[in-house]
């Protein structure tokens, strides 16, 4: 079969394209990046890249005119708060558009659980991008979730830092909320059976686990899984706006991504009864295995996507990618050079830079600058990393953003996604048995240049201390 992946970079298509892979389906995977795609992927016969940016209805011509079924998997629920819905809108019409001239038979669509008849903006639109892609000469399958349980993704790793971190939640109202959440391997079991099967054309359906449950209840069964003794308040008087800050500066997520979420938690997310999953022969888990699978991946360090990975879930633009080399013009540097013994060492070091690990010198001192980050609306530290010591081009670090990950030739390039008065970058480079590292700032104005004289008495024994850490470390 030849299938068309959107959304091939996100938390839902990274999972299943392996599958689609192994089932000997020859698939093309929509990006906006091909950078982004690792080596192990971009080896395998039945996988085509083709760089398509759905806005753009232009860039759709790309796209093979013998593709037999389509998966759309594109959301914009990280991007800002006020347009996301017009975005996703015409992504979805320029999408069918395109389709039109296909061969194309099938499309199939992961969407929202939308049976209130008050809908949060994000589960609005995600119900009138159903009613798009329905226009199409297509065959439609139509599978709506609420929240989803897997390692990496945006609700369970919500819920891991709340219960992980607060002994004592104080929480707003909309805890009390019912939903019936559902295993990732479970969605992804979903998704891939659904093709071309008879009962499954032209039909949509609701698709959860076991069980119904409050939001509060989840928290709870979380605790009881991880053995920890939580007690969970919940209040009346927390606003919204009061509800998305204080998942803001609690958990990883982003403010736009903890608007979307309030709004979307005040509506109870339960499927319709059907016999969908007895009609494809799938077996749904219960909330508490789904986070004991989850777990499980994670002290594996298999976490195969995160959310967190989604460019949108900080600052930086795809553009960025297009360029690996910092610029130089307009630009202040501090630039460190060290002799290197051991270049193993410094390079495993240097792959494991950021998260539980930390940047190897006064850690005290980017946490502080993490905070001072979500102060002001940033990204903050709380990101961590995907994985402890491998990094791919795309993965979110802390605040900053993997431009370029190159083992081969020993060069890692960040760029920053903390609030900043211009813009910035990381480099580290080994090369003649010594270890070069760069810090590069372009200011934006006056402020920019202030910012730059005023911290860099700290930038001095930081960075240098840094790079003695990346040489001499050895756990």
């Amino acid at each position: 079969m030849r299938i068309l992946l959107t959304g091939a970079n996100g938390y839902i298509g990274k999972r299943l394209l392996p599958i689609l892979l192994e089932q000997g389906h020859t698939v093309f995977c929509c990006v906006r990046n091909k950078q982004r795609f690792t080596h192990k992927e971009l080896l395998h016969p039945n996988l085509h890249l083709i760089e398509v940016d759905l806005l753009q209805a232009k860039t759709l011509e790309k796209i093979p005119k013998d593709i037999e079924v389509s998966y759309y998997l594109i959301h914009s629920m990280l991007h800002g708060t006020e347009d996301f819905d017009q975005l996703e809108k015409q992504c979805a019409q320029n999408f069918i558009d395109y389709l039109k001239k296909t061969e194309n038979r099938q499309i199939i669509y992961l969407s929202g659980i939308a049976n209130e008849d008050k809908l949060s903006k994000h589960l609005q639109s995600r119900k009138e991008v159903e009613e798009i892609l329905k226009q199409s000469r297509s065959y439609y399958t139509i599978l709506r979730a609420g929240i989803i349980v897997g390692s990496g993704s945006a609700s369970f790793e919500i819920i891991r830092d709340l219960v992980e971190k607060l002994p004592i939640m104080i929480t707003p109202q909309w805890l009390l909320t019912k939903c019936q959440p559902i295993a990732i391997r479970t969605v992804i079991e979903y998704l891939h059976k659904v093709i071309f099967h008879k009962d499954c054309l032209n039909q949509t359906f609701d698709i959860g686990g076991t069980e119904v449950l409050s939001y509060k209840q989840m928290l709870q069964q979380y605790a009881e899984v991880r053995k920890l003794k939580r007690k969970i308040i919940t209040l009346p008087i927390m606003t919204p706006r009061l509800s998305s800050y204080w998942l803001f500066f609690i958990t990883s997520t982003s403010y736009n991504l903890a608007v979307n979420l309030v709004n979307s938690m005040k509506v109870e997310v339960i499927c319709r009864p059907n016999n969908f999953a007895q009609i494809l022969n799938i077996q749904p888990i219960s909330y508490k295995e789904a986070i004991e699978r989850a777990m499980g991946k994670i002290k594996q360090q298999m976490v195969i996507s995160s959310w967190k990975d989604a460019l949108s879930s900080g600052r930086l633009s795809n553009r960025n990618f297009k360029y690996v080399e910092p610029p130089s013009f307009g630009c202040f540097f501090d630039t460190k050079v060290l002799p290197v013994e051991n270049q193993q060492l410094a390079l495993d070091n240097i792959w494991a830079v950021g998260g539980d690990r930390g940047w190897y010198y006064a850690n005290w001192l980017w946490k502080f600058r993490g905070f001072i980050d979500k102060l002001f609306g940033g990204v903050g530290l709380n990101r961590g990393r995907r994985h402890p010591n491998e990094i791919e081009i795309g993965d979110s670090l802390d605040f900053w953003r993997v431009l370029l990950a190159d083992k081969e030739n020993k060069r890692l390039l960040l760029y920053a996604e903390m609030k900043l008065p211009g813009e910035a970058w990381l480099e580290f480079s080994l090369n003649k048995n010594q270890l070069e590292q760069k810090a590069i700032f372009r200011p934006k104005g006056l402020a920019g240049r202030l910012y730059w004289y005023l911290s860099y008495p700290f930038h001095v024994f930081i960075f240098r201390g840094m790079i003695q850490g990346i040489i001499h470390y050895n756990k």
